[in-house]
């Protein structure tokens, strides 16, 4: 990815629905990168588990095939995509670390450097049609940040978003960019009750991590109707893909229903302007903070 410190970044969010076929949707994937780094993106993020439709609605042993290592085929395919169009890209996968240990893992590849690491998600969900503790082992790679093209790229993992604490870790070890892979949706029977309240919470609380730290977020989700394999309503997934800057104020923002390329300039100069303009890293009180790490403060 070319780009220098003093500059902007062209970045893009794919978008994008899936379908039953891996290998179509890792082609469908590609298709996509390629038109973005066509039309100008040097960073190119893809949605949590690309690979696949969201198969953590049920709990089906099966399911463990579609596991690979990470790096494996599919880093090594996007690296050299990567290094052909001389952009980065941050790709979501299923990865398989050992015989019975899974994570759900996110890969930075570089056109220069090639894969740069790996992300493994630290906050696990298991709720009805998110049962992903089944198949994934929470995190151990910590909170960090990964350096291309003179920027740093903090990258986190769907369910990650709604904690301000990895938000803060991340921006702490220099994050300018705070990306979140997502796969997040209505279930269709309490959507008309409860949709729109859950999707502006989804929207806020992301657009809170960029105020809090000063930095700009991205969220990219997958879009489309997704049955449940064991049966049931399945997921809607809704979209709403969108770049926030370090404001909150949001850039740019995909559709709810379609397939999309979001793409949109970032000016990292408003990073430093909006830290000094409002300086919430010079006056955090890190003397009175020894609770945090509490699972809670009991009052008696």
């Amino acid at each position: 990815m070319t780009t220098s410190a003093g500059q902007g970044l062209e970045v893009a969010l794919v978008q994008i629905s899936m379908g039953e076929d891996p290998e179509h949707n890792t082609d469908r994937a590609e298709e996509a990168v390629r038109k973005a780094a066509a039309d100008g993106a040097r960073l190119i993020c893809l949605p949590e588990l690309f690979r696949s439709r969201y198969f953590c609605q049920s709990e089906d042993e099966r399911f463990f095939q579609l596991a690979e290592s990470v790096p494996g085929p599919t880093t090594d395919r996007f690296a050299a995509l990567a290094r052909e169009l001389d952009v980065t890209i941050v790709l979501s996968l299923f990865e398989r670390r050992a015989p019975g240990i899974f994570h759900n893992t996110a890969a930075v590849v570089d056109g220069r450097g090639g894969y740069l690491g790996r992300y493994r998600k630290m906050h696990i969900p298991d709720d009805p049609r998110y049962y992903e503790k089944y198949y994934f082992t929470p995190g151990d790679t910590g909170f960090g940040v990964f350096a291309s093209g003179g920027r740093r790229l903090g990258v986190l993992v769907c369910w990650d978003q709604w904690y301000p604490e990895a938000a803060r870790l991340t921006a702490l070890r220099g994050a300018e960019l705070l990306i979140y892979p997502t796969a997040i949706g209505w279930h269709p029977e309490e959507k008309a009750a409860r949709g729109e309240a859950q999707q502006q919470a989804w929207e806020t609380i992301q657009r809170s991590h960029a105020i809090a730290n000063g930095c700009f977020v991205l969220a990219i989700n997958r879009v489309g109707h997704e049955p449940d394999p064991a049966g049931g309503g399945g997921i809607e997934f809704w979209g709403s893909s969108f770049v926030c800057g370090p404001d909150g104020q949001v850039l740019a923002r995909a559709s709810a229903s379609e397939p999309e390329i979001v793409r949109v300039h970032l000016d990292l100069g408003r990073i430093e302007e909006q830290r000094v303009g409002w300086p919430f890293f010079r006056d955090r009180r890190i003397d009175a903070y020894g609770g945090i790490s509490a699972r809670f403060l009991d009052q008696d």
